[in-house]
């Protein structure tokens, strides 16, 4: 079957996703903060709404959004990923001020020693992020997480 959007050697998408937050609970749960999966918060400028973000707690209050992108397969710019990242610095900035904000992304290079793409949003889409959000990077081939 022809599955042109699929990451290459996996199961489905869906199955990406989990297993990269996977990676976010264990890294979190190392941390001391236990997190939950479809953490519901009130959003919303004059009204609220029950908006479930990736992982989150109550106590401590944590927010985070994990995005397992990569440049596509030519080394463009995933025009579409970028758009649900700014939909997540979006949602970042109607969440209420005391809860930390992180976006919990993967490591990847355009090539050998090339941008990251997160670098690559962080400098073309600066005017978009929360001071207050966070960016965590995970490099999948070393294991390693580190903070941008």
């Amino acid at each position: 079957m022809n599955r042109p959007n699929q990451r290459i050697g996996s199961v489905s998408n869906s199955h990406v996703g989990a297993d990269f937050e996977r990676v976010a609970l264990a890294f979190f749960a190392k941390q001391g903060i236990t997190l939950s999966r479809n953490f519901g918060v009130e959003l919303g400028l004059s009204r609220k709404k029950k908006h479930c973000f990736d992982l989150g707690a109550s106590e401590p209050r944590v927010i985070v959004e994990c995005k397992s992108h990569r440049w596509t397969a030519g080394a463009n710019v995933p025009s579409a990923k970028m758009t649900v990242w700014n939909e997540a610095m979006y949602y970042f900035h109607l969440a209420p001020k005391e809860f930390r904000k992180i976006l919990f992304v993967l490591h990847d290079r355009r090539s050998d020693g090339g941008e990251s793409l997160l670098s690559y949003y962080q400098r073309t889409h600066f005017h978009l992020i929360p001071e207050e959000v966070e960016f965590l990077e995970w490099d999948e081939s070393t294991g390693d997480i580190f903070k941008l």
